[in-house]
């Protein structure tokens, strides 16, 4: 399927998700947050996907939500944010609850839901220029984006509210001393850096890869009885697999494993 504001592919098990309104700083509008459900549902039941790429081209990353577009709506703007949020929120629950894992390289600003979207990486690689910012109630808006429920969870709570209340800037090199990203490449480099990663991430064992996901997404709200309960679970349903019988193999036999996903 052909989308007007993404690109995305998906060859040999390894997803590529492009933002792709560069005239418009990759700003979410309604057919965005469309497309973007639509990509995130494909993702999400596709088990031949074993890892995903998000990034975006031009300078910018995202600069979060069309504005301009919303203006126009007049008094019909809390339809369309309703609208649109809904999308975008059920976009974001498939991303962050699919097994397969996310890298984002993140090669420009990114703001508001655009920041919302970096968070969504397991695994997030910044581009030098890249800087971060909520943006949110300097436009006399609250966040969306999963951003209050990712964002605390990345950074803690004191550093979420100095953000979302001060709409701060953040550069690369504070982003990565926050925790908010997993390293800083050159503009020329974090995209080759994030594929090299997601590449070698879509050659692993994908269902452990799921489980270690959802794991760590429960973990804030479970009691230490029922998290280690789940974990002798999921442990258990894993070592009858073919994945873990070949890593075990692999490990007894010195040599590289050869995991299916």
């Amino acid at each position: 399927m052909l989308y007007k504001t993404l690109i995305f592919e998906n060859k040999d098990g390894l997803g590529e998700l492009t933002l792709n309104r560069p005239e418009a700083a990759n700003s979410i509008n309604v057919l965005m947050s469309e497309e973007l459900l639509d990509v995130s549902i494909k993702c999400r039941h596709d088990q031949s996907l074993r890892a995903l790429l998000l990034t975006a081209t031009g300078k910018m990353f995202s600069v979060g939500g069309d504005l301009g577009s919303f203006a126009k709506e007049g008094k019909n703007i809390s339809n369309v944010l309703s609208y649109m949020t809904h999308q975008l929120h059920g976009a974001f629950f498939n991303f962050s609850s699919m097994r397969a894992p996310t890298v984002v390289a993140i090669n420009g600003t990114a703001a508001g839901a655009g920041m919302s979207l970096a968070c969504l990486g397991d695994i997030s690689y910044a581009a030098e220029s890249a800087k971060f910012t909520m943006a949110y109630t300097g436009a006399g808006l609250s966040p969306d984006g999963t951003s209050t429920y990712f964002l605390p969870r990345l950074i803690g709570v004191r550093k979420t509210k100095e953000l979302m209340l001060t709409n701060r800037l953040l550069s690369s090199k504070e982003a990565l001393d926050w925790g908010l990203v997993n390293d800083v490449f050159g503009d020329d480099e974090v995209y080759e850096s994030a594929k090299n990663l997601a590449v070698h991430l879509s050659q692993g064992p994908t269902d452990a890869f799921g489980v270690v996901k959802s794991l760590l997404n429960e973990s804030f709200q479970n009691s230490l009885p029922t998290q280690v309960e789940l974990e002798g679970m999921h442990i258990a349903t894993l070592s009858s697999g073919e994945d873990a019988q070949e890593g075990i193999a692999a490990f007894l036999e010195k040599r590289k494993p050869n995991f299916k996903g």
